[in-house]
């Protein structure tokens, strides 16, 4: 219950609401009584007596009880709606902060589908707990109290006869949500896993296409399909089970009293009038019951929905992100890695003592094979991994103390395949700089050598440019992503493989944007093409995570059998023709 308690706290933050809520049921419940006294009335009295003209007004007078009761139930479901809507709101909020905070090592961890169908998909499942198994369970329960009283007042005997089947359904319950957890997680994990294969495919789908694999990815996904159903068919079987059992236990009640009460009626200990209004009134204090029935499922159903969502809230975040010392303004640039070691999995070396540096305004090139630690070198340098030991400085200040905003702020990172943002050209640009003018804008496109052929697209700067920039080519995303960061005027410049994916025109393009950009910044630039780092103020070369030969170009080419020489020899660092 530890969970559904959680999803509880949210109410806290909304007193009033959850006041007027329980008043507007409370009052609703106490109407609800009116009638059952009524039938009491018009059995024991105006009919035996033949009050023809009392009949009326007592008729009127429940149907205004009924008119009045339904609407404080109108406007509990508005509060309801409300006060779901504000709990449900915070919630997404809280998790979507709460993701956005995590580290990258989280990240890797996880399946994209996975994690959108904890923020869509269990989020809502919380909601059904928070409409139905908060706000109906306590309106039922009220009920449920209200119309017991209410029998044993009426008769202590028949009241006794009603509740017989009361430990019998409280047991049903018990039984059923002790074992209802595990299939409702299991009917979460195959929807989230289903989900998962969907986004992967919808993402891959150029590549299913290519090479002919719709049948078989569609096996693959009828499989996993087929799981959810396998797993929603038990849930239900269950259910189908339990739930006629529960209803044939409160029925069984309603022929318990009819039995005694008929029997006593004719006896003579039971007045008819009284009998009748039991009845009536046992009514009303059964279908509660079977409603809460019915609402331990939704809840069951939620509580494994909110487990998986508070999964992500429970998820230890990303260390110091709005902690630590401010880089000093202005921002010189100046970067020195002393001894650094760093592994993703533990056991396993990504990189072994790395020590290089880099003077303000100076370009420095990482080379060397795939995998030989180049990109991790700039995930250390932003703290999107934190590494196992050494020293990492800008400007004489650990990075490991710096306040990650800041570190951040004074970073610039173009990366081999440029993500852009499903929508426009003006909205992608704005991401660097909120506050940057359209003229700004332009300026920032023409450095980049990207403004002739905005102004040829359809609207522009208000041009969409699709999902991840579908709309473009390769070359036109790369040049908006370095326009991007030239509005952004970062004073350390990162370039993984800015060039690689592109033609020898476009390339040229490019790096001539490039060369615009890098201009009195610190820059690091990772790259397999020698027209990329040739002009370097200094070049690494890493092999199995270690720096092994360090040096200009020129140096460099001078050792026949350094790595560096050789690898300029293949087509790995082979200027395009």
């Amino acid at each position: 219950m530890k969970t559904v308690f959680r999803v509880f706290a949210y109410l806290r933050r909304y007193p009033g609401l959850a006041f007027a809520q329980l008043s507007c049921a409370v009052f609703m419940t106490v109407l609800m009584l009116v009638f059952p006294h009524l039938v009491k009335i018009v059995t024991g009295d105006v009919i035996p007596n033949n009050k023809l003209d009392e009949l009326l007004p007592w008729t009127l007078v429940a149907a205004g009880a009924f008119f009045l009761s339904n609407l404080f139930n109108a406007l509990r479901i508005v509060l309801n709606n409300t006060f779901e809507q504000k709990v449900i709101f915070d919630i997404r909020s809280d998790l979507y902060e709460k993701i956005q905070r995590l580290p990258m090592r989280w990240f890797d961890n996880k399946r994209t589908g996975d994690v959108m169908t904890r923020v869509t998909e269990d989020v809502t499942a919380m909601e059904r707990v928070l409409i139905d198994g908060i706000e109906q369970g306590i309106v039922a329960m009220l009920q449920v109290m209200a119309f017991g009283i209410y029998l044993f007042i009426q008769s202590p005997k028949l009241g006794l006869i009603a509740m017989i089947p009361i430990p019998f359904l409280f047991l049903g319950a018990l039984l059923y949500t002790r074992t209802a957890p595990a299939r409702h997680r299991k009917v979460r994990r195959t929807t989230s896993a289903m989900n998962s294969l969907l986004h992967d495919n919808l993402d891959g789908i150029q590549q299913i296409k290519a090479f002919t694999r719709e049948e078989p990815e569609l096996d693959r996904f009828n499989e996993s399909s087929n799981k959810v159903r396998l797993a929603t068919l038990h849930m239900m079987k269950v259910w189908a089970t339990y739930n006629p059992s529960m209803e044939l236990l409160r029925n069984l009640g309603l022929v318990l009293v009819l039995g005694f009460g008929g029997y006593w009626v004719i006896q003579g200990s039971v007045p008819q009038e009284v009998f009748f209004t039991f009845l009536v009134a046992l009514g009303f204090f059964y279908e509660p019951i079977t409603r809460l029935h019915q609402l331990n499922q939704i809840v069951q159903a939620g509580r494994a929905a909110a487990e998986r969502v508070f999964e992500i809230v429970d998820a230890e975040e990303e260390s110091d992100v709005d902690s630590g010392e401010l880089l000093i303004e202005p921002i010189e640039g100046r970067v020195e890695f002393s001894d650094v070691s760093f592994s993703y999995t533990e056991g396993i070396s990504t990189l072994n003592q790395v020590s290089l540096s880099a003077s303000p305004g100076e370009m420095i090139a990482l080379v060397g094979h795939t995998g030989a630690g180049k990109s991790t070198i700039i995930n250390l340098l932003t703290r999107f991994y934190e590494y196992d030991s050494g020293s990492i400085k800008i400007d004489g200040l650990e990075v490991a103390q710096t306040r990650k905003s800041s570190l951040r702020g004074a970073m610039g990172y173009v990366t081999q395949e440029s993500f852009l943002f499903n929508g426009s050209v003006r909205e992608n640009l704005l991401l660097a700089n909120p506050d940057a003018t359209e003229p700004q804008m332009w300026s920032a496109l023409e450095a980049a050598n990207a403004g002739d052929f905005v102004r040829q697209l359809p609207e522009q700067l208000d041009t969409n440019v699709g999902e991840r920039g579908v709309k473009l080519s390769v070359g036109e995303k790369q040049r908006i992503a370095i326009s991007r960061v030239i509005l952004k005027n970062p004073p350390i410049l990162l370039l993984d493989e800015a060039t690689a994916s592109v033609d020898t025109e476009t390339e040229k393009l490019i790096q001539q944007a490039l060369e615009k950009l890098m201009a009195n910044r610190t820059s690091f630039v990772i790259a397999h093409r020698l027209s990329t780092v040739r002009n370097a103020d200094r070049i690494y070369v890493l092999d199995q995570g270690q720096v092994i030969e360090q040096g200009t170009h020129e140096e460099l080419v001078e050792r026949p059998n350094g790595t560096y020489a050789l690898l300029c020899k293949t087509s790995l660092m082979a200027e395009k023709s």
